[in-house]
Protein backbone atom coordinates (compact mmCIF):
# COMPACT_ATOMS: atom_id res chain seq x y z
CA UNK A 1 0.00 0.00 0.00
CA UNK A 2 1.73 3.22 -1.05
CA UNK A 3 1.81 6.19 1.20
CA UNK A 4 1.71 9.56 0.76
CA UNK A 5 4.38 11.33 0.39
CA UNK A 6 5.32 13.54 3.81
CA UNK A 7 5.79 16.98 2.92
CA UNK A 8 6.01 18.68 6.46
CA UNK A 9 8.96 21.52 6.87
CA UNK A 10 10.93 21.85 9.28
CA UNK A 11 9.85 24.54 11.61
CA UNK A 12 11.54 27.39 11.71
CA UNK A 13 13.42 29.06 14.87
CA UNK A 14 13.89 32.25 15.60
CA UNK A 15 16.29 33.12 18.55
CA UNK A 16 15.69 36.55 19.77
CA UNK A 17 17.21 38.18 22.86
CA UNK A 18 20.43 36.70 23.50
CA UNK A 19 22.61 39.57 21.84
CA UNK A 20 23.98 42.04 24.24
CA UNK A 21 22.16 44.75 21.95
CA UNK A 22 18.90 43.36 22.66
CA UNK A 23 19.47 42.62 26.54
CA UNK A 24 20.01 46.78 27.23
CA UNK A 25 16.93 47.69 25.43
CA UNK A 26 14.69 45.23 27.27
CA UNK A 27 13.19 45.99 30.63
CA UNK A 28 12.62 43.22 33.11
CA UNK A 29 14.94 41.02 34.94
CA UNK A 30 15.35 38.04 31.63
CA UNK A 31 17.00 38.54 28.97
CA UNK A 32 14.69 36.54 26.49
CA UNK A 33 11.16 36.26 26.25
CA UNK A 34 11.07 32.94 27.35
CA UNK A 35 13.98 32.23 29.57
CA UNK A 36 13.40 33.07 33.71
CA UNK A 37 15.68 33.17 36.25
CA UNK A 38 13.82 30.15 38.33
CA UNK A 39 11.48 32.27 40.25
CA UNK A 40 9.32 32.32 36.97
CA UNK A 41 8.45 34.74 34.67
CA UNK A 42 8.25 38.48 36.67
CA UNK A 43 4.98 40.85 36.45
CA UNK A 44 4.56 43.61 34.00
CA UNK A 45 6.43 46.82 34.99
CA UNK A 46 4.74 49.91 34.57
CA UNK A 47 7.20 52.79 33.38
CA UNK A 48 8.09 55.20 35.72
CA UNK A 49 7.20 53.18 39.09
CA UNK A 50 10.00 52.11 41.51
CA UNK A 51 9.68 48.19 39.96
CA UNK A 52 10.95 49.94 36.48
CA UNK A 53 13.70 51.79 38.68
CA UNK A 54 14.76 48.44 39.96
CA UNK A 55 14.45 46.27 36.76
CA UNK A 56 16.42 48.35 34.93
CA UNK A 57 19.26 46.73 36.31
CA UNK A 58 19.70 42.95 35.57
CA UNK A 59 21.77 42.33 38.30
CA UNK A 60 19.84 44.26 40.56
CA UNK A 61 16.47 43.37 39.28
CA UNK A 62 17.43 39.49 40.05
CA UNK A 63 18.39 40.57 43.66
CA UNK A 64 15.56 42.07 44.04
CA UNK A 65 13.35 39.22 42.95
CA UNK A 66 15.57 36.74 45.36
CA UNK A 67 14.81 39.06 47.91
CA UNK A 68 11.44 39.31 47.55
CA UNK A 69 10.93 35.40 47.11
CA UNK A 70 13.36 35.21 50.44
CA UNK A 71 10.83 37.11 52.25
CA UNK A 72 7.35 35.73 51.09
CA UNK A 73 8.53 32.18 51.67
CA UNK A 74 9.99 32.98 55.22
CA UNK A 75 5.96 34.63 56.19
CA UNK A 76 4.73 31.57 54.12
CA UNK A 77 6.77 29.32 56.82
CA UNK A 78 6.02 31.42 60.00
CA UNK A 79 2.03 30.93 58.63
CA UNK A 80 2.54 26.91 58.28
CA UNK A 81 4.54 27.06 61.91
CA UNK A 82 2.10 28.54 63.49
CA UNK A 83 -0.66 25.77 62.48
CA UNK A 84 -0.13 23.72 65.04
CA UNK A 85 -2.08 26.63 67.26
CA UNK A 86 -5.46 26.45 67.04
CA UNK A 87 -7.64 29.22 65.12
CA UNK A 88 -6.96 31.90 62.39
CA UNK A 89 -3.41 32.68 63.65
CA UNK A 90 -2.18 30.74 60.71
CA UNK A 91 -3.79 33.56 57.93
CA UNK A 92 -2.38 36.73 58.37
CA UNK A 93 1.42 35.41 57.97
CA UNK A 94 0.60 33.45 54.86
CA UNK A 95 -1.62 36.16 53.47
CA UNK A 96 1.18 38.50 53.69
CA UNK A 97 3.63 36.42 52.48
CA UNK A 98 1.17 35.74 49.40
CA UNK A 99 1.05 39.67 49.27
CA UNK A 100 4.79 39.95 49.10
CA UNK A 101 5.00 37.18 46.40
CA UNK A 102 2.39 38.84 44.55
CA UNK A 103 4.20 41.90 43.94
CA UNK A 104 6.71 40.46 41.89
CA UNK A 105 5.32 36.62 40.46
CA UNK A 106 2.08 36.69 38.15
CA UNK A 107 1.41 32.90 39.83
CA UNK A 108 1.33 34.25 43.16
CA UNK A 109 -0.76 36.97 42.08
CA UNK A 110 -3.75 34.80 41.18
CA UNK A 111 -2.83 32.35 44.81
CA UNK A 112 -3.21 35.59 45.90
CA UNK A 113 -6.98 36.44 45.08
CA UNK A 114 -7.89 32.97 45.37
CA UNK A 115 -6.46 32.67 49.27
CA UNK A 116 -7.55 36.03 50.08
CA UNK A 117 -11.17 35.01 49.17
CA UNK A 118 -11.08 31.99 51.74
CA UNK A 119 -9.10 34.02 54.24
CA UNK A 120 -11.76 36.12 54.25
CA UNK A 121 -14.76 33.47 54.19
CA UNK A 122 -12.94 31.95 57.04
CA UNK A 123 -12.55 35.22 59.08
CA UNK A 124 -16.43 36.20 58.61
CA UNK A 125 -17.04 32.41 59.88
CA UNK A 126 -15.31 33.96 62.97
CA UNK A 127 -17.15 36.78 63.56
CA UNK A 128 -20.09 35.06 63.00
CA UNK A 129 -19.67 32.58 65.71
CA UNK A 130 -17.48 34.68 68.13
CA UNK A 131 -18.21 32.29 71.14
CA UNK A 132 -17.35 29.34 69.76
CA UNK A 133 -14.21 30.66 67.80
CA UNK A 134 -13.00 32.07 71.01
CA UNK A 135 -13.39 29.38 73.07
CA UNK A 136 -11.50 27.23 70.40
CA UNK A 137 -8.37 29.39 70.39
CA UNK A 138 -8.47 29.86 74.13
CA UNK A 139 -8.72 26.67 74.66
CA UNK A 140 -6.03 25.96 72.01
CA UNK A 141 -3.68 28.40 73.43
CA UNK A 142 -4.11 26.57 77.02
CA UNK A 143 -3.51 23.22 75.85
CA UNK A 144 -0.11 24.74 74.23
CA UNK A 145 0.97 26.25 77.28
CA UNK A 146 0.42 23.32 79.57
CA UNK A 147 2.35 21.52 76.41
CA UNK A 148 5.05 23.85 76.70
CA UNK A 149 5.01 23.59 80.67
CA UNK A 150 4.88 19.97 80.46
CA UNK A 151 7.98 19.78 78.22
CA UNK A 152 9.94 22.24 80.38
CA UNK A 153 8.92 20.65 84.12
CA UNK A 154 9.25 16.87 83.31
CA UNK A 155 12.04 17.62 80.77
CA UNK A 156 11.00 15.59 78.21
CA UNK A 157 13.55 16.48 75.57
CA UNK A 158 16.40 15.50 77.86
CA UNK A 159 14.65 12.14 78.36
CA UNK A 160 14.40 11.74 74.98
CA UNK A 161 17.69 12.58 73.89
CA UNK A 162 18.92 10.19 76.80
CA UNK A 163 16.10 7.65 75.67
CA UNK A 164 17.23 8.01 71.87
CA UNK A 165 21.49 7.90 72.80
CA UNK A 166 22.01 11.41 71.59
Amino acid sequence: MPTAPQTARAPEFRVSGNTAEEARNRHGSTVCAHCTDGLGRPREVKPGSFRAKVHSNTAVAITWRVAVFTAGLLLVMLGIALTVLPGPLTIPPVLAGLWVWSTEFDWARRFFATFKRKAVAAWRHARQHPVSSLAVTVGGLAAAGVAFWAVGHFQLVDKATTALGL
